[in-house]
């Protein structure tokens, strides 16, 4: 344990502490020592007693703000929190969606790409069926003047 000697209300103290807080213990008491001397100088000399029992509810009327404020903006956290999760969620349905049109797309891009090799396979051979009928009916007819 370390020891740490202040000065309060011009008075000299002793106080222990656990080795390394000496540093904050100091600091908490200088914030103390300012906020009791605010209090002495606005409403005068109470008593050190009163004094110290309105520093004392000052102090804890600070403390219960600032847990007031520490617990909002845990909530407030929370809730953004939950919105983001709802927002990330709403993006993987979003992105599972597209891909699925994609695949779909992709699937009717080569069943359309299919039935154009198929047309025109069918294509090359009504042409071809025709030239051949074309030219069998010119033979035919060069047959028939020759005779």
């Amino acid at each position: 344990m370390a020891n740490v000697s202040i000065k309060f209300n011009g008075k000299e103290f002793l106080l222990s502490c656990d080795d390394g807080q000496e540093e904050h213990l100091e600091e908490l008491l200088i914030q103390l020592n300012q906020k009791f001397n605010e209090l002495k100088n606005d409403l005068g000399n109470l008593g050190e007693n009163k004094l110290l029992l309105i520093t004392a509810v000052k102090v804890m009327d600070e403390y219960h703000e600032t847990k007031k404020k520490v617990e909002q903006k845990k909530n407030e956290l929370k809730e953004l929190s939950n919105k983001f999760r709802e927002l990330k969620n709403l993006v993987y349905d979003y992105k599972e969606k597209k891909e699925d049109e994609i695949d779909r797309l992709i699937k009717r891009h080569d069943n359309l790409k299919l039935e154009i090799e198929n047309n025109q396979k069918n294509y090359e051979k009504l042409i071809d069926q025709t030239a051949d009928e074309i030219s069998n009916f010119i033979d035919k007819a060069n047959l028939e003047k020759l005779s």
